[in-house]
């Protein structure tokens, strides 16, 4: 039984470190571009990029796979639940020690219809007000490229 329930514990955890590794990347195809002048830049805090719950995912399922070269019978299944614990916590401390802000900048661009658009982006030393740019991509994938 106890057997079971730690087969089906690892199945979960795995299936969770997949679901949360699978994040949608950018599609092939084309690209909007457009021109435009830098009116203003901003410095901003970006929040991490990091996924939230990744590291004790990641430290279960390490803790879970060195409990299971311990002993044998029910010490081994002890151990695997305890490294699953153990390693949880870890690699939960280890991502918070990551999961700090990043410094960007929020610019905004006048196209050359007179369209203002805002893009908060990581900082690109290269970019001043007043350049000619360009905004590739549109949304959250957008961002400001010295022409």
């Amino acid at each position: 039984m106890f057997k079971q329930v730690t087969s089906y514990l690892s199945a979960l955890a795995f299936a969770v470190l997949l679901a949360a590794c699978a994040a949608p990347g950018q599609q092939p195809g084309e690209m909007e571009i457009r021109s435009g002048v830098i009116e203003q830049i901003s410095f901003v805090d970006l929040q991490s990029n990091q996924h939230q719950g990744v590291g004790a995912v990641v430290g279960g399922l390490a803790g879970l796979g060195i409990g299971s070269l311990i002993g044998g019978g029910s010490g081994r299944d002890v151990a695997m639940v305890l490294g699953t614990i153990g390693g949880a916590i870890a690699g939960n401390q280890i991502q918070k020690r990551y999961d700090q802000p990043v410094q960007g900048q929020q610019i905004i661009v006048r196209t050359s219809y007179g369209v203002l658009v805002s893009v908060t982006q990581p900082t690109n030393q290269s970019l001043f007000q007043g350049q000619r740019v360009f905004i590739e991509g549109s949304g959250e994938n957008a961002r400001v490229v010295p022409r």
